[in-house]
This record gives C-alpha cells, structure tokens and sequence, in this order.
C-alpha cells in the first residue's frame, strides 16, 4: 500500500484547522470490506476533491458522513465535536448536505415547494408563500441564480435542477456541502456557472466535498485531492501541485499511459443502414441516413439539444418516427418497439443508467436476465433458475463485475460495475447491433478502459458498435467513423483517424 504524503494528525494533538476529520472510518458489507481504516479531513472554506475507481468506498464514507449508512468503526468529529449521525436529517441539521448525482425532487411542483419541503414557513394557520418566495430569491440572488421560484422543476433543464439543489443545501445553512458527479450531465457553460457557484460558496467559508472523474475539472476547481483505492486511504495532496498522471497511477495502483486500448478491429460489410429516419416529433431530427458496419465502432458527436439520443432511441423503437426505414444484411426490417429491435438483433445501453437501466432494488440476476426472460421458461412455464444462475454468472466473468454473488442487489454496486451488469444483460440476448448511449459517464477512467476493450472485442466478433458520446477524447479514441448531428441534422461523416477535433465542432454548428 502506498504510503500518503500527509500523516493524519491526531484530534488531542493539533490545533483545529478542519470543520470536518473522519479517522480510521471501515464499513463493511456481507462479502465486501467497503472502507478499511479510511480518512478525510476538510478545511472551511475550500473544495476537497475525493477521487478513486468506482468501488473505491468515496460514496460509501460520504453516506457514513451523511447518516445513511452507520459506520463499524471510527471517529467523525464536526467543529472538534464528535459526532455520529444516524440520518440524513440529523446531518443537515447539523450543517451537513449533499447534492447527490440522481436528483431527488418533486418534478410536478414548483422551485419554492421543493426548497422549503417539510419546513415550510406559515403565518397563522396558512403557509406563508411570500416568504418563501422571499428567502428563495434571496439565496438565488447570493449565489447568481437566476432562476424563477415559482417556475415548475418539470421545466428546468438539469444544470437548473442542480442549481436549485445547491441552494436547498445553502437554506440550511450548510457547512459541508457534498457533490456527488455535480457534472456529468451539463455543457462547457453549464460547468463554468456551477463553478462561479461552487467558489462563491468556499468564498464565504462553505466547505465542499467534490466527487468526480474529470480530473481536468479537478485541477481547475479543487483545492486538495483525497485518493482512495479499494476501501483504503491513499493520502492527501495539494492539488495544484499534483499531476493528472500521479493522480491515475495512485487511483489505479499503476501506470495509466495508455488512456485506450490497441484499436484491433477490422470494418468490413455493411450491418445496418438507417435510412431517411424523421421523427414524429417536429422539433426533433429529420432526414438521418447512414450505415454501420459489421465490426465497426461508429461514433456519434453533437451539442446538447443535437438530437443523438433521440435518433438511437428511434432506431431501438423506443420513439416513432414519421418516414424512415431500417435494412439490416439486405433486408428490410420492421421496429416499432423495443421488443421487435431486440427480435431483430438490437441492444440498447441507456444514457441515464439509474434511470433508464437498471432495476434498483432488483438483484443482479434479475438484472442480467431480464432482457431475454424468455430465454428461461421452460416447457412447463416455470423459469429454469439454473440456467438463469449460469448465465448470470457468465455475464458476471464475461464483464468483470466485481460483486460478492449474483443476490446483490445492484444498488449496491458502484457506476461501472452496474453499467458491465447492463452490457451483460444486453450481451444475453445475443445482438448484432449494440447502442450505446454514453455509456462510460460517470465511470472512473480504469473502468472506462475495460468498456472500451469489450467494444473492441464486440466489434473483432463482427458486431456493429453505435456510440454517443459528449467527450470529444474518448470519439477520438475508440471509434473508426464518427456521425455528426447538429440540430437534429447528420452534419457529416468523417473517419476518426483523419479527422480533428475542431473539424467535429464545426460540423456540430453547422445548422444551429
């Protein structure tokens, strides 16, 4: 184990220059050590990245921290006092919020409604609006949100969602303030209004935890960096000082040179063409045509708003379209729902995986099999539990999900480990035609490299790879043609291996 570069200084010992310390904190669950002896310590007024894999315990201590799990062992002292909260409401009493990446909110009321829920202010026996108008803007106006607070959460696009939650937590006058993957679903500008926010906050002496896998982000927002690697403390680093390169060698426990792998698939014959495809809907794409080739990782780039993911969801049979046809191998074939895409070889990977993917309180075989349920009836119209048992167990092999026994529920397992149990799942049904729709956000960069190499192999078998994604390295990095929609327009196909960054950005402003 590698030793860390600062050595936790006991609570007797020092003189008290952190709102927030966790000494030798383990959890542990049936099979899995979650936390081994880990440590944090915060300082007022900064941003403290927390980094590690997926599986790294970074969730696990920030659930401890907020009273959703209990801890087996260790001390949690807030302000010099020690402290063990046993919910999530005596920690945000206490001066303790989170923002978590799934967004937990009423979207059928109003900004005010799911600010102020369960505490709002009355005036004699009614519910006093005025003020809860009042204090809203208040805080929006503090923290350069311009939002309206009586607008629906239903409206809002996810940054403004976000935003609202960050001044939900400021309404309780939180000290510590967790973000949990704040950005992973926002734009460059998105990004950029959410840091103003972020260092307004640690300008007035809020601290801030800040979980994420952009380590770019993380050399330009975070004050100090804490490493964890499977359930352990790494150490402590400024994170001015420490390179993105030493960041990746203490995450994963080796050199990360290589951010892809050896590109050793081979296109061939035409698999799939997608052919004058419009939706029904008028504002969303139209005209799309293109083909995919057999053992070809085809990307597809664009702008928010550019439409990709409503196209592959069409493909799948998910939305309807207005004219448009599918040939696959020569032949003319008929999608309209999901069932028909998969009876005709098609898989799709969601984009929202919590959403969208996975079954949350299910275990992972059900999750695994669920997508070829038919598969395992037998003849008397009972499930055949041992076939399902071995080939649950052979996605959990094929994919390298790391869990303690198919009975887990996938809850319970961290962001790329539910995203191999969704590969698997997929792979179950045998496709020819795999869609994946960002398929790697939210993931640690070691699990990253191990989905990029099963697309490989996926497409060395001769399967056609359909993948969108926002980050412009990645396309560049594992596809060998890249559709670019703008507008709900194909704006273009390059070849990745002759094409340029800028010329995919001009292609994706082309019809804006």
């Amino acid at each position: 184990m590698e030793t860390s570069v600062q050595t936790a200084p006991s609570l007797e010992t020092k003189e008290r220059a952190y709102i927030l310390e966790m000494h030798n904190i383990s959890k542990a669950f049936p099979g899995v050590q979650a936390l081994d002896n880990v440590e944090l310590q915060l300082k007022p007024g900064s941003i403290h990245a927390l980094l590690g894999e997926n599986g790294a315990g970074k969730s696990t201590l920030m659930k401890v921290l907020f009273g959703i799990y209990i801890k087996d062992s260790g001390v949690v002292s807030l302000d010099g006092m020690e402290v063990s909260f046993h919910s999530a409401e005596q920690a945000l009493k206490n001066g303790v919020s989170m923002v978590h990446q799934e967004l937990n909110q009423v979207r059928s009321t109003r900004i005010i409604d799911n600010l102020w829920l369960g505490r709002f202010p009355v005036k004699g026996p009614f519910i006093d609006e005025q003020k809860m108008v009042e204090d809203t803007k208040r805080i929006f106006d503090s923290l350069d949100i311009r939002l309206d607070p009586k607008a629906k959460i239903s409206e809002l696009s996810v940054s403004s969602c976000q935003m609202v939650e960050i001044a939900k937590a400021v309404s309780y006058n939180a000290k510590i303030i967790v973000m949990d993957e704040p950005t992973s679903s926002l734009t460059e500008n998105e990004v950029a209004h959410l840091f103003l926010i972020l260092r307004k906050l640690r300008n007035s002496g809020t601290a801030i935890i800040y979980i994420s896998h952009k380590m770019e982000e993380i050399k330009q927002i975070a004050d100090e960096v804490t490493i964890f690697r499977d359930g352990k403390y790494v150490g402590t680093y400024d994170a001015k000082t420490i390179t993105i390169e030493d960041i990746i060698r203490k995450m994963v426990g080796r050199n990360f040179e290589n951010w892809f792998p050896p590109k050793t698939n081979v296109p061939s014959d035409v698999l799939l063409e997608v052919k004058d495809f419009t939706s029904t809907n008028p504002r969303s794409f139209k005209n799309v045509s293109f083909d995919i080739l057999k053992g070809e990782i085809l990307g597809i780039a664009g702008l928010v708003g550019s439409q990709r993911t409503e196209l592959v969801e069409s493909i799948f049979g998910f939305r309807s379209v207005s004219t448009g046809i599918l040939v696959k191998n020569g032949k003319e074939i008929r999608v309209r729902n999901p069932r028909e895409a998969i009876e005709n070889g098609l898989a799709l990977v969601t984009e929202e995986r919590r959403a969208t993917g996975i079954f949350n309180v299910a275990d992972i075989t059900f999750n695994s099999i669920i997508s070829n349920l038919k598969a395992y009836v037998n003849k008397f119209s009972l499930l055949n539990d041992k076939k399902m048992r071995a080939d649950t167990a052979w996605a959990i092999g094929a994919m390298a999900i790391k869990t303690p026994s198919q009975k887990t529920k996938i809850k319970s397992l961290s962001g790329g480990n539910q995203q191999k149990v969704i590969l698997g799942r997929w792979l179950l049904t045998q496709p020819e035609i795999l869609l994946m729709d960002e398929p790697t956000r939210g993931i640690d960069v070691g699990a990253k490299y191990e989905i990029y190499q099963l697309m490989i192999n996926l497409a060395k078998e001769g399967k056609g790879i359909v993948m969108v994604s926002s980050e412009m390295p990645e396309l560049l990095g594992i596809t060998d043609r890249i559709a670019v929609m703008s507008n709900g327009q194909l704006a273009g196909i390059v070849k990745t291996a002759d094409t340029t960054q800028e010329e995919i950005m001009t292609l994706a402003a082309k019809y804006l």
